[in-house]
């Protein structure tokens, strides 16, 4: 995903992100719904996926201490992956009266009838990281270049395998994309083929399930079990003969249910060693299986200045004035053209770790121990 150099100067400096984002934005989009002077004291509602994922219980902290800091209240439910709960959380928020809402959705096309209750409110909408679709009533996107999540994942097997210094192959690799109903799956796996295909089709790269499109190699809800089970299903039918080689994650939590598969099968020990394996998200279990040898890369995406981002919006969009945004075109819900703040994300594998993660104040020696 990147030029490593810029994005780790991007890191040193989170602390210019936040005098950046006060300024009202060029090429900004959307309009605000409050006048100055009405977000005083006001309380922001903040729906979130999951907590039985680390980084939602960490965007959300995140979101609730920056919105806190800038004078606001908040409210802050999590779905637990239900989409019907969510919508009903929503529902909820809106009648106690939240003067905005910032929302990552479990599902992004059923949030439709909700958001039009938020809109007859001039409630304005944050979709969080995770675009939501089909409607009007999305006011901003704050997320991460998505793509370059996927060519990053990419780039990274395709380096690791010397395909990129002249190694032949062929490499066995098998593919797993994010759920089926979270708009940024389809950028994190385009992203990435973007990068493998031109190998798969000069038959470098084999994927030997034949499992490549999207629609075959999606798991619902980003679960690792799900994801488990499938590699499981994929060692047992395609692999009788030869090895993985390597594996598209597009996730942690799906990295390491594909880990538990292939070490129940005998890799990492004996002649079978473990593939290369990437995911995103840097969580701290995974980065600790990257220090270790077995997961081999992860995608940081820094939630701090994603949820600075989602702050700043909203407090402006209270305010009466228009965000920053440095995206006006990529992201189509269906609706609308919805105006973005994408942040650029990091490949992190052993030999960057500590200088990206540990040097940049995201986690600590001891936290990795």
């Amino acid at each position: 995903m990147h030029n490593r150099r810029a994005a780790l100067a991007s890191i040193a400096g989170a602390a210019s992100l936040a005098l950046a984002l006060t300024a009202c934005g060029q090429n900004s989009e959307g309009g605000s719904k409050e006048k100055s002077g009405d977000a005083k004291g006001a309380t922001i509602g903040i729906a979130m996926p999951t907590k039985s994922s680390e980084r939602w219980i960490n965007d959300g902290n995140n979101v609730v201490k920056d919105l806190q800091a800038k004078g606001y209240k908040t409210k802050l439910v999590y779905g637990e992956d239900d989409p019907e709960t969510q919508v009903s959380q929503i529902e909820n928020l809106i009648t106690q009266g939240v003067k905005g809402l910032i929302i990552a959705a479990i599902d992004n096309k059923s949030l439709n009838s909700v958001l039009q209750q938020a809109e007859d409110a001039n409630i304005p909408v944050i979709s969080y990281d995770r675009l939501i679709l089909g409607t009007k009533n999305v006011d901003y996107y704050a997320s991460f270049d998505n793509e370059k999540v996927g060519r990053l994942q990419g780039t990274y097997i395709v380096n690791k395998l010397g395909l990129d210094k002249g190694a032949k192959g062929p490499f066995n690799i098998e593919l797993f994309a994010g759920s089926n109903d979270d708009n940024n799956t389809k950028y994190f796996f385009g992203g990435a083929m973007k990068v493998l295909q031109p190998y798969i089709d000069k038959k470098q790269l084999v994927v030997k399930s034949g499992q490549t499109r999207l629609t075959q190699v999606v798991t619902l809800r980003w679960d690792g079990t799900t994801a488990q089970k499938r590699m499981e299903d994929i060692l047992t039918s395609s692999y009788k003969s030869g090895r993985v080689d390597a594996v598209l994650s597009p996730y942690d939590g799906i990295s390491i249910g594909i880990l538990s598969a292939l070490k129940s099968d005998g890799y990492g020990s004996g002649s079978k060693p473990l593939p290369v394996i990437t995911g995103q998200d840097a969580e701290l279990a995974s980065v600790k299986s990257i220090i270790s040898g077995q997961q081999t890369q992860t995608v940081y995406k820094d939630l701090r200045k994603l949820a600075e981002v989602a702050a700043t919006m909203m407090d402006e969009s209270l305010k009466g004035k228009k965000p920053e945004v440095n995206d006006t075109k990529t992201y189509d819900n269906g609706a609308k053209v919805v105006p973005a703040y994408l942040l650029q994300p990091v490949s992190v594998d052993k030999s960057n770790y500590r200088k990206v993660l540990v040097d940049g104040g995201y986690y600590t020696e001891s936290q990795l121990k």
